[in-house]
């Protein structure tokens, strides 16, 4: 059986199919240069005992419109887990790779494995549209909160973005001085620009990508050949993606396919 689309890095796509629904809203076109794209996340758990989702999560910084007040998620470099109970939404803007930089003024390496308040970004007028947006989550409100506050374009940033694609396109690409190489940059001013823009190392962002295509290829197989995916994926040998699989998610590949 297939894995539902819930997106990469949802893990156990199947489990979590049965109690959350998962929608992805296009951003208007001036607001996509900085924003990939909204989702809206909606759950009912009345009758059923509280879930717990993890998430392998994406270079990305997210802006959440939920309850009590919106929050503003930097990258999450461990396993990101969220508690659900009961029955509710959120909506959440995932920007772009590099593109909060010019929200926040300071290198958003100072948001990772952090959320905070997201007045302190957007001032106190973002609970407001909070509660708007929360009463009819769409993407239009969500532009409309947005639009205004843009702040002026990036090249660096919309160079960061690049790199990242280029990264998460090729999950076989596994070293950082090979990327630096190809980028035409030091690996020092890559890990720099990471951390002023993307918030975690190339290195980071690297190895997320391969655990990414090793988690899907896991929860859509039902028999993994693990040898095989650790010679596609770059890894020395198998031992070595297990390790890594295992520190990540908290159960080997091999488990996780069966538990799928």
């Amino acid at each position: 059986m297939d894995s539902p689309d819930l997106g990469r890095g949802v893990l156990h796509p199947a489990k979590a199919a049965e109690l959350i629904s998962v929608e992805r809203l296009a951003p208007a076109p001036a607001v996509a240069r900085f924003v990939e794209y909204y989702w809206l996340v909606r759950w009912d758990l009345r009758g059923h005992a509280p879930y717990e989702q993890k998430v392998l999560a994406h270079p990305n910084v997210h802006l959440v419109f939920e309850a009590p007040w919106a929050r503003v998620y930097g990258v999450d470099r461990s396993l990101f887990v969220r508690r659900l109970e009961g029955a509710g939404h959120v909506l959440g803007v995932r920007f772009r790779p590099g593109a909060f930089r010019a929200f926040s003024g300071h290198p958003v390496s100072a948001l990772a494995d952090r959320s905070v308040p997201a007045a302190e970004y957007f001032g106190a007028d973002v609970d407001r549209f909070n509660a708007r947006i929360l009463d009819a989550p769409d993407a239009e409100r969500a532009d409309a909160f947005l639009l205004p506050r843009l702040p002026a374009p990036d090249p660096v940033a919309e160079g960061v973005a690049a790199m990242v694609d280029r990264i998460t396109a090729s999950p076989d690409l596994c070293r950082v001085d090979e990327l630096a190489r190809e980028l035409g940059v030091t690996v020092r001013s890559l890990q720099r620009l990471f951390a002023e823009y993307v918030g975690a190392s190339p290195k980071w962002v690297l190895r997320r990508a391969r655990l990414h295509e090793a988690a899907e290829r896991a929860a859509a197989e039902g028999e993994l050949d693990l040898a095989a995916l650790a010679s596609e994926l770059g890894y020395a040998d198998q031992a070595h993606l297990t390790r890594d699989f295992t520190a990540a998610v908290g159960i080997s590949p091999a488990r996780y396919a069966s538990s799928r």
